[in-house]
């Protein structure tokens, strides 16, 4: 890289660092720090909410996806619509009746406070290995590469990311957070744009590298379910229904941007925003992966590698980007990888704060706080979980071989099991605390049996969907058995 790539990746993070320090005596009380004083724009808080769900990992894989396998994976795009409906008609609504700051409030008063604790510990716990394992995967997987950096500067390259978005995040809470996060959604659509204008105008035109037919390693379609299929219609719009609405529906980083706009209708339009820019990425990202194998295939010199050219898929992005595209745009795509990583950190810190401050220290305090003191409890609560992502993301990877698909697969075993507390809380009446935790243990058990031993014979994309209906089946049931009801009843009662 050139001197012109370094400024414009150090501009970047000086940039970021100035946001968080100009909202930083905008954040008065706690509400302001946490949710932005519950009037930001719509847009505003779309763009996080897409920034925030949109790691490193997802901006190489689309890439490499498209170019080994071809478009089948992306029928899951086609589930936003049904999505939309859900969570922006059914799930939003719900949520935005009470005054919360955090989503599990919601879940005290049908499933006590032990589904309350639960499902803050649950969140704390999935989001905590994730940002640990973004910082890792961000440091040891690409920048390092990438750049040609020995691995032993790996740990301090990790650490400095991790301090430049915890200084930001901690100074001006929510609004620095999503300031940021639509700035650096404006920087990964730009890299993506750049990577396909460099290659069109390099091979003379996008009908150099546009297919005009199906490449035959391309996965056929198939549109129905099939266990011995890879990827189907049916199954990748499924996986994705449950998936975007277990997150939108319990995942705190969603929930609190809800709670940052003003009323239901504007967290309405920012779930709106945030669809439209997951799709719009996906689709840009994938043309840049066509745009990328075009080039290597027109000059396989480049890569210097006797590999077969799909074995390479996810290799072909990051190499264009340090030996093709000119300097300074080679330090903007490098940007919105990094971009990518820090939104998703930055959120997590935030919304863990949020859940640090309300769920469990708000939760037990018996003195009532000073605006400036609840402030300053949620900043240092942000500032300690970064802090340990930091301090995990350096050892992390000496865990396990296949950390990342590892993680990939622990994340999604809470997710559904997260939302079906919120599901029983929300939409069923009867349900009661014993409910819950039996709930949660069926859910996971199931999420755990298909992602790692395929129970009943199913593959990895049905864990989201079994989990779901497992939990919400054996919570309904297990909460007409009347124990623990008179007790439950009397600890609501002596709580109003």
């Amino acid at each position: 890289m050139d001197l012109l790539d370094y400024l414009v990746i150090g501009g970047y993070a000086v940039a970021m660092l100035a946001v968080g320090r100009y909202y930083r005596m905008r954040a008065v009380t706690a509400d302001d720090f946490l949710l932005g004083g519950r009037r930001m724009n719509p847009w505003m808080i779309g763009l996080s909410l897409f920034a925030t769900l949109t790691s490193t990992l997802s901006y190489l894989a689309y890439p490499g996806e498209m170019i080994k396998n071809g478009p089948m994976m992306f029928a899951q795009l086609t589930a936003f619509p049904v999505v939309m409906l859900i969570v922006g008609w059914v799930l939003i609504p719900r949520i935005m009746r009470e005054k919360v700051t955090s989503g599990y409030e919601l879940l005290e008063s049908r499933l006590g406070l032990g589904g309350r604790l639960l499902g803050a510990v649950m969140f704390m716990a999935l989001r905590t290995v994730w940002m640990a394992a973004i910082l890792y995967a961000t440091t040891n997987k690409i920048i390092v590469p990438l750049l040609g950096i020995d691995p032993l500067w790996a740990p301090l390259i990790s650490a400095a990311m991790g301090v430049v978005t915890l200084i930001y995040a901690a100074e001006g809470g929510m609004r620095a957070v999503v300031v940021t996060d639509a700035l650096q959604s404006f920087i990964m659509f730009g890299g993506a744009i750049a990577i396909v204008v460099v290659v069109s105008v390099s091979l003379g035109g996008i009908a150099a590298w546009w297919p005009t037919e199906w490449a035959p390693h391309w996965q056929e379609p198939v549109f129905w379910f099939r266990a011995d299929v890879r990827v189907t219609f049916m199954g990748a719009f499924l996986n994705m229904v449950v998936w975007m609405t277990c997150t939108a529906g319990a995942d705190q980083m969603a929930i609190q941007r809800y709670l940052s706009t003003r009323d239901a209708g504007a967290a309405r339009w920012s779930f709106g925003i945030h669809l439209l820019a997951d799709v719009a990425i996906a689709l840009l990202l994938a043309v840049a992966g066509l745009a990328v194998l075009a080039y290597f295939t027109a000059h396989p010199e480049v890569l210097a590698s006797e590999r077969p050219l799909l074995e390479q898929a996810d290799e072909m992005l990051p190499r264009f980007v340090v030996d093709v595209l000119p300097a300074g745009v080679s330090g903007l795509v490098i940007a919105a990888m990094l971009s990518a990583a820090m939104s998703s950190l930055s959120s997590g810190m935030n919304s863990a704060s949020a859940v640090i401050t309300t769920d469990f220290i708000g939760r037990y305090r018996r003195e009532k706080w000073s605006p400036q003191d609840e402030v300053r409890v949620a900043r240092w609560a942000s500032i300690g979980v970064g802090m340990i992502a930091v301090l995990l993301s350096t050892f992390v990877g000496e865990l396990a071989s296949n950390l990342l698909e590892l993680c990939i697969k622990v994340v999604n075993l809470l997710t559904a099991p997260l939302f079906v507390l919120f599901f029983l809380a929300l939409f069923v009446p009867w349900a009661r605390p014993l409910g819950g935790a039996a709930a949660t243990v069926a859910s996971v058990g199931v999420a755990v049996g298909i992602a790692f031993f395929k129970l009943g014979g199913l593959e990895f994309l049905w864990t989201g969907p079994a989990a779901f209906v497992a939990g919400v089946v054996v919570g309904s049931v297990v909460s007409l058995i009347p124990v623990g009801q008179v007790s439950g009843v009397r600890d609501q009662a002596s709580r109003e």
